[in-house]
């Protein structure tokens, strides 16, 4: 900080300058002195006189100064003047604050502000205002107003911002801002004093605003970034200085620093502890440099905890540091103030884990003994009775308490005393105690291993036979516990064990069961030849094994031969198995059904080999020997197969009939009534094969199939003769099938047909009219097949027209009935046209021959007419050739159409109408066609 001039340095000046303002230039008296004048006077002083002064003195002398000047405010000295009497204030406040007793009233520094104020009021814009400024905040600060000591400080650095006094007053700023408990402002203004150290060499504040940084981003509740800042100053007073004891063992430190350390230590602790305790600690032990005092970060955290009577939480920070970094040098001290802590404090429990996990860094087996060899062997006596104490504590809690916590840190001591003495004459029992303690706690694997080596690695002992028995008894509990994946590896372990026993203890009671029990485990290893031969030495033991070794010997015999395919065998090995089986025993059942699968897997070779009759016989047998099987069903099903097979038609419709009256819900039901419906062709039963397809159809779920049975089973029902059926079935069948087009069509032709069997004109003609009409509509979906049914059906339809025409005689009145004549005629014509017009052969051809039939009809009509009454003979024979007229075209258009159809005969087309029509025109031109001539041949006509 800078200070004022001394009060005895301004007396003298002070003095000198008054007594040089006495004279004139020339030596005479200066009645006006002015600024001018005074500042171009010099003083001679002595320089060893003393002059002896008091800040009151300077004050008064620098008071007359000012009332002398008052004539010449602008005077440089003036200001200056000023400023001191300030300073001299201040220095006298100052003093007796420093004399004063603790109990006696605070220095008055009012006059120091009234007259620092007074300068800032004259002089406001003097460039020197920020020393000023500086000096009175601490005058305020100083005489208690802190409130207006940091508004000058923040008017000073605002003002001047480059002020020399800049850090000084940021720090001081901090510090009433911290005092005032502005936390957040505080931590700015701590942080430009910071930062002006950043910028080139620290500055005198740099430690210490650090420090306070830390604590009012700590007062904040920020404690992460408080510790940040916290461990930047012990960054500064800490790393790097030797010293292994506490704190004070530290070298290099000043007094003020050590106790700066103290106190961060003590607030960082602090702060850990609202973290996560030593948790936290690792966070922050970047950079490296921290590495080298990390460990008293977490030793006084510790201390902090025992200060607060917290025993588990500073045994923890220990043990963290400890466990953390276990080859520290510094790591078994910490290690042992753990166990230290709980044994004072009584926490023997707590006691009994530390000493665990001291045993476990610096036992024979931790890398502290390669890291830290001299250290390692000081710690082995200590190491020797934790591992003592610890295997004795936990094999008495576990027997005591069953828990499984000290059944594995019993277990985990053994371990640790077998591993250090593997020789040892008690080992082959301990190993045994810990194969015990392993499967008490159900680690059946573990224990599994320890029995094993227990039984067999060892020399014999009265331990060995129960150890190797007990070994599988672990194999099976873990089995029980595991997953599918797991299953395997355990069984052939499991396997490999218990054959070792047998070879080992052949005389044990125990061996036929454990070699049922391999026998088992193989063949769900899936090792047939293995599982069959360990079951054989089974049932060759003598004296012989139990019923129930037996009796899973034979099941394994059984089941392999089943699946290499030696069903005889199987079944002979099955029967062996129900022999040794309760009647009531819930297993028979499955027993049974495997028998049964044997005999019929023996029919399925058979029917495979071409035996089909020796097929049909093992199926059948299946009834026999397990009627109540559920394989009996499929077997039944194959014996009818088999019989179609060989043409047996009456065994496998007895067969299938059967089946369907003692399985009504079996899934195969649904493929029995098309097996059924063949057999039924095959004896020309065509009603029951179309009821069958009927059945099939009603219960497929495929419409494509439900559809084609429902269509062969009316197609039977008509070949049975059965016209009623049939004309129902195929109903039936256009009801549920209305598209597609084509088959819908057939089925309404074919229902034609049935009505025109049935002498049901009207009936077939609906039919036909709906058949043409469908055609009509079809569009895209017409076929030739529909076009051709549309044709017929349009060629049907004329047929009732034509008759309609026919009707119609040509009697008086002669003009009406003419006139409808003709009428009907052309209907007649138009329907016959339609029909013509589908260009189908079989259908124009008939329809051109009855066109021309009608022309030549209504000719001949003209010529039988009635003639009209009371005509003379001349008018009569007159009215004759004038019908004559009239009829001849009628005549020439019939013969015209004939020759038409007789024209289609050069095409290939030559059908009933194309021969009626050549008979036809014989009659009306006998000259050219009544001579033979040779035909080049017929042409089918179009169905």
């Amino acid at each position: 900080m800078r200070r004022a001039p001394s009060p005895r340095l301004l007396v003298v000046a002070v003095a000198c300058l008054l007594t040089a303002c006495s004279f004139g230039r020339r030596g005479t008296p200066d009645n006006e002195p002015t600024l001018k004048v005074l500042a171009g006077r010099s003083v001679a002083v002595e320089k060893d006189a003393v002059v002896g002064a008091s800040e009151a003195q300077a004050i008064e002398a620098y008071t007359k100064f000012l009332a002398i000047t008052d004539k010449a405010p602008q005077a440089p000295q003036r200001a200056e003047a000023m400023r001191r009497i300030g300073d001299l204030e201040m220095e006298r406040a100052d003093a007796k604050m420093a004399d004063a007793a603790a109990s006696a009233p605070a220095p008055d520094y009012r006059a120091a502000i009234a007259r620092y104020q007074a300068f800032l009021k004259t002089y406001p814009k003097d460039p020197a205002n920020d020393r000023v400024l500086y000096q009175l905040g601490r005058a305020h600060e100083q005489g208690g107003d802190l409130e207006t000591a940091l508004k000058t400080l923040d008017r000073l650095v605002e003002d001047h911002p480059a002020t020399t006094y800049r850090d000084e007053a940021q720090f001081r700023r901090g510090e009433l801002l911290f005092t005032a408990r502005d936390y957040p402002a505080a931590e700015k203004a701590y942080a430009t004093v910071l930062a002006s150290s950043s910028a080139g060499a620290k500055n005198p504040y740099h430690d210490r605003a650090l420090y306070m940084q830390g604590w009012s981003l700590f007062k904040q509740g920020r404690l992460d970034d408080g510790l940040r800042s916290f461990f930047a100053v012990l960054d500064l007073k800490v790393a790097g200085r030797e010293g292994e004891g506490g704190i004070e063992t530290l070298t290099g430190l000043s007094r003020a620093d050590r106790e700066l350390v103290e106190d961060t230590f003590r607030v960082t602790s602090i702060s850990l502890a609202n973290l996560q305790g030593a948790e936290s600690i690792p966070a922050y032990m970047q950079p490296a440099e921290r590495r080298a005092y990390e460990f008293r970060v977490y030793e006084q955290l510790g201390e902090l905890y025992i200060r607060q009577d917290r025993t588990k939480d500073a045994a923890d920070t220990f043990g963290l540091f400890a466990r953390t970094w276990p080859l520290h040098a510094q790591a078994p001290q910490l290690q042992a103030r753990v166990i230290d802590i709980y044994e004072r404090g009584g926490f023997a429990t707590l006691a009994l884990a530390a000493k665990k996990d001291y045993v476990v860094h610096y036992g024979a087996s931790g890398e502290f003994r390669r890291a830290n060899p001299d250290g390692w062997k000081r710690a082995q006596p200590l190491v020797k009775t934790h591992l003592a104490d610890l295997a004795r504590h936990h094999h008495a809690a576990a027997q005591k308490s069953r828990a499984s916590a000290d059944y594995q840190e019993a277990v985990k001591w053994y371990r640790a005393g077998l591993d250090a003495f593997p020789t040892d004459a008690d080992a082959a029992q301990n190993n045994f105690l810990l194969a015990e303690l392993l499967f008490e706690d159900a680690r059946f694997a573990q224990a599994s291993t320890e029995y094993e080596k227990t039984a067999y690695r060892y020399p014999a002992h009265e331990k060995s036979a129960d150890a190797g028995y007990a070994a599988l008894l672990g194999y099976a509990r873990q089995q029980k516990a595991a997953g599918a994946a797991e299953q395997p590896a355990l069984q052939r372990n499991s396997v490999d064990s218990a054959l070792r026993f047998a070879k080992s203890f052949p005389s044990d009671a125990r061996s036929g069961a454990v070699l049922a029990d391999a026998a088992e485990k193989l063949y769900a290893l899936k090792d047939g030849e293995q599982a069959a031969s360990v079951a054989e030495r089974v049932l060759a033991l003598q004296p012989a094994a139990a019923d129930a070794q037996r009796r899973l010997a034979w099941t394994v015999l059984a089941h392999t031969a089943f699946e290499r395919g030696a069903f005889e065998r199987s079944e002979q090995s099955y029967a062996e198995v129900l022999r040794l089986v309760p009647e009531k025993d819930a297993a028979r059942a499955d027993l049974v059904e495997r028998q049964a699968a044997s005999i019929y897997k023996q029919g399925e070779q058979a029917r495979a080999a071409g035996k089909e009759r020796d097929a049909v016989g093992h199926f059948e047998r299946v009834a026999r020997a397990a009627p109540q099987s559920a394989v009996r069903a499929t077997a039944q099903y194959d014996a009818a197969a088999t019989l179609i097979a060989l043409k047996d038609w009456d065994g496998a419709a007895r067969t299938l009939e059967d089946f369907r009256q003692r399985f009504p819900n079996h899934p195969l039901q649904t493929e029995v009534g098309g097996k059924l419906a063949v057999a039924y062709i095959e004896k020309g039963q065509w009603s029951g094969a179309a009821g069958e397809f009927e059945r099939v159809s009603a219960a497929a779920s495929d419409p494509e199939v439900a559809r084609n049975t429902l269509w062969q089973a009316a197609e039977l029902h008509e070949k049975a003769g059965s016209r009623a059926a049939a004309a129902k079935t195929y109903e039936r069948w256009l009801a549920q099938n209305p598209q597609p087009l084509a088959p819908a069509v057939e089925a309404r032709f074919r229902l034609a047909g049935i009505a025109r069997q049935d002498g049901n004109a009207t009936r077939e003609l609906a039919l036909m009219r709906d058949i043409f009409s469908a055609d009509q509509a079809g569009g895209a979906a017409r076929t030739d097949r529909t076009r051709y049914l549309g044709a017929t059906a349009a060629l049907a339809l004329a047929e009732p027209v034509a008759e309609a025409y026919r009707k119609v005689a040509l009697t008086e009145p002669l003009k009406r009935q003419l006139a409808l004549k003709k009428a009907k005629m052309e209907e007649a014509l138009k329907a016959y046209a339609a029909a013509s017009d589908y260009g189908v052969a079989d259908v124009t051809t008939a329809a051109t021959y009855r066109t021309a039939v009608v022309y030549r009809d209504f000719g001949k009509a003209l010529m039988a007419s009635e003639r009209p009454k009371k005509l003379s003979r001349v008018e009569l024979e007159q009215y004759n050739v004038l019908l004559e007229e009239q009829a001849f075209p009628f005549e020439e258009k019939a013969t015209e159409l004939h020759e038409l159809n007789a024209r289609r005969a050069t095409a290939g087309v030559y059908d009933a109408w194309v021969k009626s029509s050549f008979d036809a025109l014989r009659e009306l031109r006998p000259v050219r066609y009544g001579k033979n001539e040779r035909s080049e041949g017929a042409v089918d006509a179009i169905r």
